[in-house]
């Protein structure tokens, strides 16, 4: 598995590691993924409903979750698979690239706190759309970027702000990320979730997941949590 030959090279040579899938075309923090339309920020809520919820794949999903887990408006973001035609897959059948299934984190989040539109914001800069099916050195379909919508709005404003960074040629290449519908949601084993917090000591994640956990904080701080609901 590629995350295990980031481990050993990262013993190896440890400053050549410095964010899962940062690439000379993926967002730095000098570059600034242009916000949202002001216009379209609002989400549809339907009577009595008080979250929602985004799927997205970035990459690993250990990076994806440590990221959102940063945000403030997030109540739980959970690892899994979708994107494929296996039922029930298991780590390492999706690891083998067989399964067709994209490694993703589900995000519940309260729409009155944070919308829809910057969850996209987030998820464009903290990784590189612009390679197909891959993150660095997380190399295979598993890997690709992804944005599974719940709903017709989720597939506009993803379509929208996909064209807009392509119109803008924000990364001088384009955005190769897949916008598709939901179907079914796989709950990674146990051992996937909140895996950054439970093994903030292991090399992949001193070496992946911190550096871009700590992109996030320096490249969006107005949209911490507060440290008491961490």
């Amino acid at each position: 598995m590629k995350k295990l030959l980031y481990l050993l090279s990262a013993l190896i040579f440890p400053g050549a590691f410095t964010a899962c899938g940062q690439t000379p075309t993926a967002a730095t923090d000098s570059t600034r993924i242009p916000k949202p339309d002001s216009t379209t920020t609002k989400t549809a809520m339907t009577p009595g409903q008080t979250t929602d919820t985004a799927t997205f794949g970035a990459g690993c999903f250990w990076c994806v979750e440590a990221v959102f887990q940063q945000m403030n408006g997030v109540i739980k973001v959970t690892s899994g698979y979708t994107g494929g035609t296996v039922k029930n897959p298991a780590y390492r059948e999706v690891c083998n690239g067989t399964t067709g299934h994209a490694e993703v984190c589900q995000i519940v989040y309260d729409p009155a706190l944070v919308t829809f539109d910057e969850l996209l914001e987030v998820f464009w800069q903290t990784h590189d759309p612009t390679t197909l099916n891959r993150q660095g050195n997380d190399v295979g379909t598993q890997y690709r970027s992804a944005i599974f919508y719940h709903n017709e709005e989720q597939k506009q404003k993803a379509e929208m702000y996909k064209k807009k960074l392509n119109d803008e040629n924000v990364y001088g290449k384009p955005v190769v990320t897949e916008i598709s519908a939901l179907t079914v949601f796989y709950k990674a084993e146990d051992y996937h979730q909140n895996y950054y917090n439970q093994n903030s000591g292991e090399g992949y994640c001193q070496y992946v997941i911190r550096p871009k956990v700590e992109k996030f904080r320096k490249v969006f701080p107005q949209k911490l949590k507060p440290v008491e609901q961490k």
